[in-house]
């Protein structure tokens, strides 16, 4: 069963008299009269983070990846808590004061603040996050526009790059793999953009579960398709060069998730103005393709023009 379908069959109905759980369809919950906005996220060890060697850098990850929640709506995250299961071995003094050390150090960056939480002993490593912010308003899910253009900020694949390094599945020199894998576990958060993209975008999510995956996701419960230029999805260099020299496919790498880049549509109206932004604030984004009406199915375009099928659309939560 896919989560969407549980979700549905289970406990939608649970939430139709509260409609500030968005149906149960978005990434976070928003109280307008409030203006609290909250996100939950679970990571479970060897599902969500490669394994536990590095906790300092697995927590920063599963940090980061919890509050680009709230960015990616528009929100700038205040606090957080965070909740863990483990044991002896996983619960070390060592991995505390690594994993202390390193909210600590993101608590800085991002300016948010450690509120509460629960441990519990357990065999199997977990967190959860739950993240909260305030706002006036959010970026909803499913409010794109027929011949809204797609964008996508910063690069994708890399983080998938990393995780297949760890797992030794691509054999890369020294300095790559070092930066593939710091690519995995820290990726990078455009938190001067939660101000801005509520006057950009019309519609907005966060890439976790990969590029197709999501961009199904934004628009679920709308009667729309999409059109997706490959050759404009952006890449790194050094993704790019690697690629090349092992004759890989680009579409397997960034359709695998795990980039925590903001996928948003805006009106074509505002192409001019998001280029301007967006050079001030120093953050890259690309147009990516636009949305296009349910009379034709939605297509990827490979960088001959023609159109490509894809596999593996990127992570499902099956249960």
């Amino acid at each position: 069963m896919h989560e969407f379908d549980l979700i549905k069959r289970y406990f939608s109905k649970l939430s139709v008299n509260n409609k500030n759980s968005l149906n149960l369809n978005d990434d976070v919950f928003f109280d307008r009269a409030k203006k609290l906005v909250i996100s939950v996220d679970t990571y479970i060890d060897k599902s969500h983070f490669f394994d536990f060697k590095k906790p300092n850098l697995v927590i920063k990850k599963i940090l980061r990846s919890s509050i680009s929640d709230l960015i990616c709506k528009g929100v700038r995250p205040k606090y957080y808590f965070i909740s863990g299961s483990g044991n002896k071995k996983t619960f070390t003094k060592s991995n505390l004061k690594k994993i202390s050390l390193s909210l600590k150090q993101e608590q800085k960056k991002f300016e948010i603040y450690l509120s509460g939480g629960d441990t519990v002993f357990s065999n199997k490593l977990s967190f959860t996050i739950t993240s909260v912010g305030f706002s006036d308003d959010i970026i909803f899910r499913n409010k794109a526009k027929i011949n809204d253009d797609i964008y996508v900020t910063g690069n994708l694949g890399d983080s998938y790059t990393g995780l297949k390094v760890l797992k030794k599945d691509i054999s890369l020199n020294k300095n790559l793999s070092k930066y593939f894998i710091m690519k995995y576990y820290l990726p990078e958060l455009h938190l001067g953009l939660a101000k801005r993209l509520p006057n950009l975008a019309n519609t907005s999510i966060d890439i976790s579960d990969g590029l197709f995956a999501d961009l199904d996701k934004l628009i679920n419960k709308q009667k729309l398709s999409y059109k997706i230029y490959l050759t404009d999805v952006p890449i790194s260099k050094k993704l790019k060069n690697m690629i090349l020299q092992k004759k890989l496919n680009k579409i397997d790498f960034i359709s695998r998730g795990d980039d925590y880049q903001i996928l948003f549509t805006a009106s074509k109206k505002k192409a001019r103005i998001i280029e301007r932004i967006f050079k001030f604030l120093g953050i890259k984004v690309s147009k990516i393709g636009k949305i296009c009406s349910s009379h034709q199915k939605s297509q990827i375009i490979d960088e001959k023009g023609n159109k490509t099928d894809i596999i593996n659309k990127g992570y499902l939560h099956k249960f």
